[in-house]
């Protein structure tokens, strides 16, 4: 198994990982019932995505 030739500083290894952070979600207002959803999804409350209705829901 390789191992590596040199040991990476806590700076160089910061570097690296600084795009490994989690990000919240983009949360958007249903132009149906104005609910928070997420982009490119079905609306989870009115089942409602580009107009028309996909799910039923009560």
């Amino acid at each position: 198994m390789g191992l590596p030739k040199v040991k990476l500083s806590k700076g160089r290894k910061g570097r690296r990982r600084s795009h490994l952070a989690l990000h919240l979600p983009n949360l958007q207002p249903c132009p149906q019932c104005k609910k928070p959803k997420l982009q490119h999804a079905v609306c989870p409350s009115c089942g409602h995505y580009a107009g028309r209705e996909v799910i039923k829901t009560k």
